[in-house]
Parts: C-alpha cells; sequence; structure tokens
C-alpha cells in the first residue's frame, strides 16, 4: 500500500483549524510537529515556531476525488484568513517496525560489556550482553552519558576484583542507581557482579521499562526496583539505605540539587559514586557539589560534550 503525504506548515493559531480540516478525509488521524527551543539545561523543551500538519491519503481510486475535497475545504478556510498551498508527497509503505530496528546495533563498551537491542542474539559471547529495548526509557545505551557511566562501573568493579583484603574481595555486593530510567545500569551492575541492587525513580513508567527490560535480560529479584529519590531512599522506605556503589546519570542542575539532598549519605565508607549527564562545562560545578560534601574526585571520563565523573568517600 501507497500514501499520500500531504502537509501544510502554518502559525500556531491556524495549526487547529487546518488539522480539522485535514481530520475529515484522513481515516489514520493526523499529524503535528514543531520546533522546540531549551530556555536551560533543566528545560525538557518548549514548543515554538511554525507547526506543520501532515496527514496520510491511501493511494487509491478516490484518492484524486479525496485530493480535491481536501483543496476544497482549504479554499473555503482561506477565505477567513490565509491558508498556505498544501505540500504532496508519495510514500511507500514498508515494515516501519523493522526499519526503525535497522538503526540499532550493538554497542561494545569497555573490555567486558555489550549493549545489545533485545530482538538481537549476542555477536561476542566473550562480552557480557545487556538487552535493551530501544523504544522504552531514557538509558538504550546509544547516548554518550549512559555509555560513559557505565565504562566507569566496569572499572569500578575491576578494581573491587583486583584489591584484596586479606583473603577476602573488597567488592560492591550492593549498588544503588538514582533515576534508573530503562534500568540499564542496575541490571549492568548486577552483570558485573553486584548481587542486589536498588533502582529508583521519581517516574513510575520508568520503574516498569525497568522491570521489563531485567526480566529481558534474566534478572530477578536480586534487583529492587521503587519510585522515588534519595529523600525515600534516606526515609527507610527501601531494604537499604546506602551502598558502597551509587550511580546517578542525570542532569547537572539536579545532581548538584541531590547532593543537597543527601545524595553522599547514600555511599558507604569507602564507598564511590559514578556521575553522568553533565556537560563538559557543568563539571566543575557538579565536582564542586560532591567536595563540599566530603567526597574526592575520581576518574573523569569524557565523549563528545558529555562528562562523567567518579568520585570517592
Amino acid at each position: 500500500m501507497n500514501w499520500l503525504e500531504v502537509s501544510l506548515t502554518v502559525d500556531g493559531d491556524l495549526a487547529e483549524s487546518v488539522a480539522d480540516v485535514l481530520a475529515r478525509f484522513a481515516p489514520n488521524g493526523v499529524m503535528t510537529e514543531q520546533g522546540v527551543r531549551f530556555v536551560n539545561d533543566e528545560d525538557e523543551g518548549t514548543a515554538t515556531g511554525p507547526i506543520t500538519v501532515r496527514a496520510y491519503l491511501e493511494v487509491n481510486d478516490q484518492l484524486e476525488e479525496m485530493r480535491q475535497k481536501i483543496e476544497e475545504s482549504l479554499y473555503y478556510l482561506g477565505m477567513i484568513t490565509p491558508v498556505p498551498t498544501p505540500t504532496y508527497k508519495q510514500i511507500a509503505d514498508q515494515n516501519w517496525m523493522e526499519a526503525w530496528k535497522q538503526h540499532y546495533k550493538p554497542i561494545l563498551i569497555g573490555e567486558r560489556l555489550l549493549i545489545l537491542p533485545a530482538w538481537l542474539e549476542n555477536p561476542d559471547p566473550k562480552r557480557t550482553p545487556i538487552k535493551i529495548d530501544p523504544g522504552m526509557a531514557f538509558g538504550t545505551g546509544t547516548h554518550p552519558t549512559t555509555q560513559l557511566c557505565l565504562e566507569l562501573m566496569e572499572i569500578s568493579f575491576e578494581e573491587r576484583r583486583k584489591t584484596k583484603e586479606g583473603d577476602s574481595f573488597i567488592f560492591p555486593l550492593s549498588c544503588i542507581d538514582v533515576g534508573c530510567g530503562s534500568g540499564i545500569l542496575s541490571i549492568a551492575a548486577i552483570k558485573l557482579g553486584a548481587t542486589s541492587v536498588l533502582g529508583v525513580d521519581i517516574d513510575i513508567e520508568s520503574v516498569r521499562n525497568s522491570r521489563e527490560n531485567a526480566n529481558v535480560n534474566g534478572v530477578g529479584e536480586e534487583l529492587l526496583l521503587g519510585q522515588g529519590s534519595v529523600a525515600e531512599i534516606l526515609q527507610g522506605n527501601f531494604p537499604f539505605k546506602s551502598a558502597p556503589l551509587v550511580v546517578a546519570n542525570i542532569l547537572a542542575p539536579v545532581l548538584i540539587r541531590l547532593f543537597d539532598a543527601g545524595l553522599a549519605d547514600l555511599i558507604e565508607p569507602d564507598g564511590e559514586i559514578i556521575l553522568s549527564g553533565i556537560l563538559d562545562h557543568q563539571a566543575e560545578n557538579v565536582i564542586e557539589a560532591g567536595q563540599a560534601k566530603g567526597l574526592k574526585r575520581g576518574e573523569i571520563r569524557q565523549m563528545k560534550d558529555w562528562v562523567a565523573i567518579s568520585m570517592k568517600k
């Protein structure tokens, strides 16, 4: 099946009227698209600029009749207010799910890890796969912030494996993931050797997505998940309040606020926190916030404009 895309780019006041016209002839609905601007580092995005309204008509014997009716309706709307001429484009149908999946490939992380789209088999048996559905919550492994965090986590676990205290290994048997998103860091911690991980997020959908991804990876009760953040952990809402390793892949301004909320208190003595989601020009502010809570700067890694920081207690 082929489709004819009908689109008009208009200002915000006209978009709703144009969408109403197109919706009469497009049984699958109408799509609107608008630009986004970011006021500051914490802004999730504010819509701005003209709006493009799109509808899709099935290419069949009635197509030309439908097209004439659309132009006639837009003509009458144009008698009230100026309306731009619609643009038409032929769209060939395809298996959109399969086309979407082709954009996602395995991602090598450090020496041991492999981020693997959930539908693929592990191409490298020597690496530990973390299977993630890219259609889910933030933290699919494709962004530098996640990759940097995973690299520092792998280093942390490896260092602890090599460090002996008498006959026993110093090892992060537990870990806290603040802002778990898709659960990728929590799952990685377990696959790297942690026996118990607490993952929390203020978004309940992220908590659900984390559990779904955990199931895909064969991770069960060793991953504890719940809705909340630093305050809820310190209040005792979860099975443990601190851990030898804490990870937080969140925006830098949020990390700084969380330090004031007690983020450093989640780290056990001689423990470590790995912070990511930080733009390079924000790194010093995050480090200073950690140092104000008694933490010492450890390793820093950078990819493009993004930075991940390890700090020790």
